[in-house]
């Protein structure tokens, strides 16, 4: 998604301090989400996250329970007006929470870029690129082409951004076919 520069998930919204997947205590997987406002905005934000969930679905757990966290008022104000809006349209009581953002705990690494990891083509040249697992975590690069494998983006979108991402030239070819391809 234009205006993303980087992605990272984690746990958030407990009290457990250091919760990892298997002992999250009374945490939620979450992601975090770093962006260039001068590119996207947090309401454009909201609109993707409202439109890749169900909101009237309840969680049958809290580690998987949909949730907003915010930073401050205008995130909490503009949230409730997004989740407003979503009831009004869909007729239906909205579950999702809004919430006060709270620590955030990265998960482990093999969580991270989980559609990239799981290409091992492109995984063999960011290795390579990234030899050190939080740089590949924190790479705008890899949080990019990660998205663009879940769909978040058109191969028109990859073709712009081929050469501001760094990718080799045989790299870039095969992204974009898988792009192209879906």
């Amino acid at each position: 998604m234009k205006g993303v520069v980087r992605t990272r998930v984690g746990y958030s919204g407990g009290t457990k301090v250091n919760p990892e997947y298997y002992s999250l205590g009374d945490h939620s997987e979450t992601i975090e989400i770093d962006y260039d406002p001068g590119v996207i905005s947090y309401k454009e934000l909201l609109q993707v996250f409202w439109m890749s969930h169900d909101p009237t679905r309840q969680a049958w757990s809290r580690q998987y329970m949909a949730a907003v966290f915010y930073h401050n008022e205008e995130q909490k104000r503009l949230a409730e007006v997004s989740r407003d809006s979503v009831q009004e349209r869909l007729h239906r009581n909205i579950v999702t929470r809004i919430i006060p953002a709270a620590q955030f705990y990265l998960a482990e690494g093999y969580h991270q870029k989980y559609r990239l990891r799981n290409q091992p083509d492109l995984m063999e040249e960011f290795t390579r690129t990234y030899p050190d697992e939080r740089d590949f975590i924190n790479s705008t690069a890899a949080a990019r082409i990660n998205g663009f494998l879940y769909g978040y983006g058109s191969a028109e979108e990859v073709d712009s951004e081929i050469d501001r991402l760094g990718l080799p030239p045989e790299m870039a070819r095969k992204l974009h076919e898988y792009v192209n391809g879906r």
